[in-house]
């Protein structure tokens, strides 16, 4: 029985994260050629990104980062009131 320690670490199957295992199961009960190479580009690309350091979720948080940018306001557009300028006088 693994210890309380190892709760926090991704569950792997054959070296690769365990989500690539939801399309290993995929391609035994649909056994064509392009889910075979379809499982195989997805394992492929989960070793690539742990070569890189990034789990799945990590990975969806540099992309959404990368496509949005730097800018992330405190108030969305539909919440930003309008200014008002109090001291202008009508003539």
């Amino acid at each position: 029985m693994a210890h309380w320690r190892e709760t926090s670490k991704p569950a792997r199957f054959f070296k690769v994260d365990a989500r690539a295992g939801i399309f290993v199961i995929f391609t035994l009960v649909h056994f064509r050629v392009w889910t075979v190479a379809m499982t195989l580009m997805i394992m492929v690309l989960f070793w690539f990104l742990e070569m890189r350091g990034m789990s799945l979720v990590a990975a969806f948080r540099a992309l959404r980062a990368w496509i949005i940018g730097d800018h992330r306001p405190a108030l969305g557009r539909f919440k930003v009131r309008a200014k008002i300028d109090f001291q202008r006088r009508p003539d």
